[in-house]
């Protein structure tokens, strides 16, 4: 099992992005595939929260059009939503302790890998260079595979 992050999806949806086929093409597959991937809340928060900032994403969404993309791959499957579980403190402690210099917008990234550490997942699909902080990730860049 995988995490999909979220600059994925936005690229998946972004036709002017360069890594849109390619991002694409890894969402339409994952869609009906039944091997297990997964998302976080965080993740469908921000691509939500992005794809429809008309300040930040060139061509923002509707809410409407944004949540029915969201509905669509909460529809796979195949696909987890990770949520907190009840080990999910120590996880973070463990996390905080390890890493140290975790703060602002890494914060952000943190509770995904703190997520995907707790769930026994070790693989993100991301574009996101900041994955590599967290020792514990195996960072794909789904543009290079």
């Amino acid at each position: 099992m995988f995490v999909v992050d979220t600059n994925v999806l936005l690229y998946s949806v972004n036709r002017r992005a360069r890594e849109h086929e390619t991002c694409r093409a890894l969402v339409d597959r994952l869609r009906p595939d039944p091997l297990p991937w997964a998302v976080t809340w965080s993740v469908l928060y921000e691509f939500l929260r992005v794809s429809t900032h008309p300040r930040v994403f060139e061509r923002s969404l509707s809410s409407k059009t944004a949540w029915s993309f969201v509905d669509s791959l909460l529809a796979s499957p195949s696909l987890q939503v990770l949520v907190e579980g009840p080990r999910h403190r120590e996880v973070a402690r463990k996390t905080f302790a390890e890493l140290p210099d975790l703060c602002g917008n890494l914060v952000h990234d943190a509770h995904i890998a703190i997520l995907m550490r707790e769930h026994g997942v070790r693989t993100i699909y991301t574009r996101d260079t900041d994955f590599h902080r967290f020792p514990f990730l195996e960072v794909v860049d789904p543009t290079t595979v």
